[in-house]
């Protein structure tokens, strides 16, 4: 297998752990009684540091944060995972697996807005028509699959939320990109994030701790959530960034939520729907206008967006 052929298989496969990761949160919900946001986040996360700060330590690739960069690293982890996956899981928790990844699949669409916001990038017209278009589809599917009931738009509202939160994050992310490895970020994103969860579950969710069934089905769930969609997925993402460019790279997230209902269908979680397909369509094609992935741009590019997540 050539670099290229194992950068796009590795991009792929990161792609399609993000996809299915909303359909397994989703299914916990729906198997755990007891499952709360805050525990299945910091079960998430303990399982993702546990196995990236080991692993870098002792390949000798973890570094240390600079003292003058303590504080961003502090409000990056508060960005994400802390506010971030509060409010994508509680979106999760309340809406579709599917409909969830379409909407947190649009946040490489308001990063531009964000850079704007903050330093004065211009914003092109394709973006302004791709975001128009892609908040069609996905009011598309709302109503063509759950209806505009109180707790779908409560879901909405979380996952728009998260979809800020993530633009705020990569306007902080600057400020560090460019002296540390991104999975050394990563990493110690997922050890404070983990620190900031910690105190919430135990007082909070400490009742409900005991009540959880810890099957195997539970226990494989997290397993993959915290290895594969929140340790090897960003590994996979950040080599096809290195090699491919973030442009392109990020250019694969939009076929997260295609597996996100693959997944979503194959488990029997949800039915196919054409509407929603049709929506799904809608949303992909304004996030692919709006990135205008084949047309060179001389000015200064945004950063990537961090990868829509699950």
């Amino acid at each position: 297998m050539n670099s290229k052929t194992l950068t796009y298989t590795l991009v792929t496969a990161s792609v399609v752990f993000w996809g299915v990761s909303f359909i397994l949160t989703k299914e916990l919900f729906l198997t755990e009684e007891h499952m709360t946001v805050t525990t299945l986040i910091a079960l998430r996360l303990g399982i993702a540091s546990a196995v990236m700060f080991p692993a870098l330590a002792l390949t000798h690739h973890l570094q240390r944060i600079r003292k003058q960069d303590i504080k961003w690293f502090l409000l990056l982890a508060l960005c994400e995972p802390f506010i971030y996956h509060l409010c994508e899981t509680n979106g999760v928790r309340l809406v579709s697996g599917s409909l969830a990844s379409v909407v947190i699949a649009t946040i490489p669409l308001f990063v531009p807005f964000g850079m704007w916001a903050a330093y004065r990038q211009r914003i092109k017209p394709s973006l302004l028509v791709g975001v128009l278009l892609s908040l069609g589809g996905v009011f598309l599917m709302l109503n063509g699959e759950i209806g505009f009931q109180g707790s779908a738009l409560q879901g909405i509202l979380f996952l728009t939320g998260a979809v800020v939160i993530a633009v705020v994050y990569t306007l902080l992310l600057v400020k560090v990109v460019n002296r540390y490895h991104p999975l050394v970020v990563t990493t110690w994103q997922n050890v404070i994030g983990l620190v900031y969860f910690l105190p919430l579950v135990f007082l909070f969710d400490g009742h409900s701790l005991p009540l959880l069934s810890w099957s195997p089905k539970m226990i494989l769930i997290l397993a993959t959530l915290g290895l594969f969609c929140s340790t090897l997925a960003y590994a996979g993402y950040n080599y096809g960034v290195r090699n491919l460019g973030a442009s392109e790279a990020c250019i694969f997230n939009n076929a997260i939520p295609v597996f996100s209902l693959i997944a979503a269908v194959a488990i029997g979680q949800e039915d196919f729907s054409w509407l929603k397909v049709l929506g799904m369509t809608i949303v992909i094609a304004g996030v692919i206008l709006a990135q205008n992935p084949f047309k060179k741009s001389s000015e200064n590019p945004a950063p990537p967006s961090p990868p829509a997540e699950g």
